[in-house]
């Protein structure tokens, strides 16, 4: 399937890789040089490009997606343009994040096939969260399937991500790595510990004990992983 994921901030870094490793064509676009650099070797292509620009966005050829996915949020003006623009250039499936209950309303108004509502949709798996522990953050992504934040089961410490096999396995993609790293405070010497992000890990990356792992799956393949650390 061919995929343009417009926005390239955390989610949409995220997205985009997970869906270039499951061997899809995804088609990366933000204004922002850093970003797009940070992710161009790990896309089919990439194009650093105001995606409120009407002309330059018509140019892509956004009808020969099978989705378009609008990943920026934050900017509730850009996002309504961006929608506008992608739904005239023909994209035959949109989905839009929206940051606000009002910006969900606008978005389903301009006809999206799919709003990501990450706020709302926490409320509603937030009794899963809380029955299980080891799901630290969950975010559905489209049906049956999710983002999900889980503690790295026994199985896989000190094995590096094509080791555990955990797509054959679990049927899952470890799209980034939460770690907390060590470090010695000038000021006190104390050791004290800060977070480290591992996005879009390698998969010669080691997975250590105490990692939080940000997996991408379906909502069943997630639960059997969740069930591996208990």
């Amino acid at each position: 399937m061919q995929f343009c994921v417009i926005g390239l901030g955390r989610f949409g870094q995220a997205l985009a890789v997970a869906l270039a490793n499951k061997g899809h064509e995804v088609l990366a676009i933000d204004r922002d040089e850093q970003r797009v650099q940070e992710i161009e070797d790990r896309v089919s292509q990439t194009f650093i490009l105001d995606s409120t620009n009407e002309k330059a966005m018509k140019s892509l050829g956004l009808s020969e997606f099978d989705w378009v996915i609008i990943a920026m949020s934050s900017d509730l003006e850009a996002s309504i343009l961006t929608t506008m623009i992608v739904k005239d250039a023909g994209a035959k499936r949109v989905c839009a994040k929206a940051a606000t209950d009002l910006h969900a309303k606008i978005l389903k108004k301009l006809g999206i096939d799919k709003v990501v509502f990450p706020e709302h949709e926490m409320g509603v798996r937030l009794a899963e969260i809380l029955s299980s522990p080891s799901i630290f953050q969950f975010l559905e992504l489209a049906e049956d399937y999710s983002i999900a934040e889980i503690s790295s089961p026994r199985e896989f410490w000190d094995k590096t991500i094509r080791e555990t096999d955990a797509r054959k396995r679990y049927g899952i993609n470890i799209i980034a790595i939460k770690r907390k790293e060590p470090y010695t405070d000038e000021k006190t010497g104390n050791i004290d510990y800060r977070e480290e992000l591992i996005m879009a890990p390698e998969p010669s990356q080691k997975i250590l004990q105490g990692d939080i792992l940000v997996v991408l799956g379906h909502n069943k393949n997630i639960s059997k992983l969740e069930k591996a650390t208990r």
